[in-house]
């Protein structure tokens, strides 16, 4: 399917539209953002309001390619170099101790920030056309840009996916299907150590690849860790209520829910798992992808797709836990917890 890209026409309806303190949905490479103007609070304020985003939760800081990163952090270590010219543009956000000059709103009232610099195109023109835009300002035009949901609920990895969410309420530029899925890796930098925050699409090993060093990895001991987006124990969630179990668990579940009920439940596990599970009149059974990164890529859309398929639970089946995986176990875990108890 080809894609047509917005026109520069429209690239530069959506830069004047941010300039002027208005929110604009874009494409980026691991989902859709919800932007405003990092540099003002009345735009940001429009972000948490639109998304029912607590005030206290950061949202990260878009870039375009010829910006200075600089500009929005009190300093820029060595290895915070590296790690930009390593993997920006790309699916990383690094946390840094936040310039003085830049709103508290935009990091949750911290005093660091997180900053990317996406490579979809069409992300790239219109942070490089509102970052033309304050030329001569003093200003650098970054653009504040949380996933373009309601908070809590699964990540939108198409147009189509923000204006089911939003309506006709928030612009949206429709640059296709995220080809990543997931959100960004978020690597904090902030305390004089690696630390990662939430895992994506940059693997620890990439980063340990550049840096020379390991990340310290999340297991909920770091009680310093800087505030992140999507980070909370319940995010990501659908609205059908979802397990996370091994298959061996799933099947007495499966086995409840009886055709007769007229009640059908949703599986996603290994075919090779599956078995005849995956025929049965009461299962909408999808095949999970075999790779981590297949299975990132069509995550979200799978889940939103499950929410419209008229079933009453969503059963998973627990992937591997090993290092290759913790993205997308991140993601499905922090699903799951949004049914714990129920």
């Amino acid at each position: 399917m080809t894609i047509i890209y917005p026109s520069a026409a429209q690239i530069d309806e959506a830069a004047a539209l941010l300039d002027a303190g208005e929110l604009v949905a874009f494409p980026t490479e691991t989902v859709y953002g919800l932007g405003g103007d990092a540099e003002n609070p009345e735009a940001i304020a429009r972000i948490y309001a639109a998304k029912g985003r607590p005030a206290n939760h950061p949202v990260i800081v878009h870039l375009a390619p010829e910006a200075d990163p600089g500009y929005w952090v009190r300093e820029l270590p060595a290895d915070a170099q590296k790690l930009i010219d390593a993997f920006w543009p790309g699916p990383l956000t690094l946390i840094l101790k936040r310039a003085s000059h830049i709103p508290a709103a935009v990091s949750g009232g911290q005093d660091s920030v997180g900053v990317r610099c996406p490579s979809h195109p069409v992300a790239q023109r219109l942070l490089s056309a509102f970052h033309a835009r304050r030329d001569g300002t003093g200003r650098q035009g970054g653009v504040a840009g949380p996933s373009a949901n309601r908070f809590g609920h699964v990540s939108p990895t198409t147009a189509q996916h923000v204006r089911d969410e939003f309506g006709g309420a928030v612009h949206v530029l429709d640059g296709g299907a995220a080809d990543v899925g997931i959100e960004s890796t978020i690597l904090d930098l902030s305390r004089g150590f690696l630390a990662l925050l939430r895992p994506g699409h940059v693997s620890p090993q990439a980063i340990a690849d550049v840096i020379g060093e390991a990340p310290r990895l999340p297991d909920g001991s770091d009680a310093t860790a800087p505030r992140a987006s999507g980070t909370l124990k319940a995010h990501y969630a659908p609205r059908t209520p979802l397990a996370l179990l091994p298959f061996a668990s799933i099947e007495p579940m499966l086995a409840a829910f009886q055709p007769a009920d007229e009640r059908k439940v949703a599986l996603v596990a290994r075919a090779s798992s599956a078995g005849a599970w995956a025929r049965a009149p009461h299962v909408h059974f999808i095949a999970a992808p075999e790779d981590p990164q297949s299975y990132a890529r069509a995550l979200y859309g799978l889940l939103r797709a499950l929410d419209r398929a008229d079933v009453e639970r969503i059963f998973v089946e627990k992937l591997p836990e090993s290092i290759e995986w913790i993205a997308v176990n991140d993601r499905l875990g922090r699903a799951a917890a949004a049914f714990e108890g129920e």
